[in-house]
């Protein structure tokens, strides 16, 4: 099936009033699985419990790097949290100095709490890396990301970064932003990222995919995701989706298969 390997479904449909038909347009184009992804210890609750009235929804906790409200996690906290059944990754979390250096100390102090928790549980990471690419992989290194390794999400950097990454044992998810014109550092990297390593995405609401760009995007929007990369790596659509599925469900193993 295809998968798409991290949304904000609380953030795409507020009143949660709507996910049903969110998740059936989905359907009907061949998405099988999401995962709806946590930006802050006060979101948790409602992603978790999204999580519980849907099967083919899964969970993360954790705190974006630009989140600057709410209580600052501890990793005694992420730890308790993510040891539910239901969460089957520590993030969003990351690095992110698009705009500017103020919180740089906060962000770094976050990440490695993150890192921490996710070694404690034994659960991957979801990481957003943007403009911080030397000291996200240092950090990675430092704090041994390595040993429960996880999702380089809405991957934006070259080929070179990715290899990097791939070094530490993470996955790379592409975007709808591989679509755009001004792309092709990530088309490249989408191109050359092994098989065994390639997730895509939707980021939904965020980042929605030509022809919707400009548009809030949804989860059914993965599909013109998963059918641009397809055509990049010269591969037929069921055969990616077919290695997205396998892909997301070896990195989450906790999670079990919905079809």
């Amino acid at each position: 099936m295809l998968v798409d390997s991290h949304c904000h479904l609380d953030q795409v449909d507020p009143t949660l009033s709507q996910t049903d038909a969110l998740l059936e347009d989905a359907a009907l184009v061949g998405v099988g699985h999401f995962l709806s992804v946590c930006v802050s210890l006060e979101n948790a609750p409602v992603v978790r419990d999204i999580a519980a009235r849907y099967p083919q929804v899964s969970a993360s906790v954790g705190v974006h790097p630009n989140h600057l409200d709410g209580d600052e996690p501890t990793v005694a906290q992420l730890a308790g949290l993510a040891s539910d059944p239901l969460i089957v990754a520590l993030g969003e979390t990351g690095l992110d100095y698009h705009y500017g250096p103020d919180y740089v100390p906060l962000q770094q102090e976050r990440l490695r709490t993150h890192i921490r928790a996710a070694r404690e549980v034994g659960k991957p990471l979801i990481v957003h890396m943007r403009d911080a690419t030397e000291d996200m992989l240092r950090i990675l290194t430092e704090e041994k990301a390595h040993e429960v390794a996880g999702v380089m999400h809405c991957f934006t950097g070259d080929w070179m970064t990715a290899q990097r990454a791939l070094e530490l044992g993470f996955y790379i998810s592409f975007s709808g932003i591989v679509t755009f014109k001004s792309a092709d550092d990530i088309r490249e990297a989408a191109r050359l990222v092994p098989a065994e390593r390639l997730l895509v995405e939707t980021d939904a609401p965020y980042l929605a995919p030509v022809p919707y760009r400009g548009k809030q995007n949804q989860p059914a929007y993965v599909r013109q995701v998963a059918d641009y990369v397809a055509d990049l790596r010269d591969m037929e659509q069921d055969e990616l989706d077919a290695l997205v599925g396998r892909n997301f469900f070896e990195l989450f193993p906790v999670i079990p298969r919905t079809s």
